[in-house]
């Protein structure tokens, strides 16, 4: 699916899935993988649900 813009109701629907995966805690990579898409697109996704996004480095 990369190279490709996500439009309309695609969008909406890869953006909410991505959310999703991210709050139960999956990593942005993780969920790119998952939604087919590059980490940077992923990141936009999640930015654009609203998504705070976590800092680096997991639980101290």
């Amino acid at each position: 699916m990369t190279g490709r813009p996500i439009t309309g109701s695609t969008r909406a629907y890869v953006r909410t899935k991505a959310a999703r995966l991210y709050t139960e805690g999956c990593t942005i990579q993780s969920v790119a993988e998952q939604i087919g898409y590059s980490y940077g697109t992923a990141r936009t996704l999640l930015l654009e649900a609203g998504v705070r996004i976590r800092a680096r480095g997991g639980v101290r």
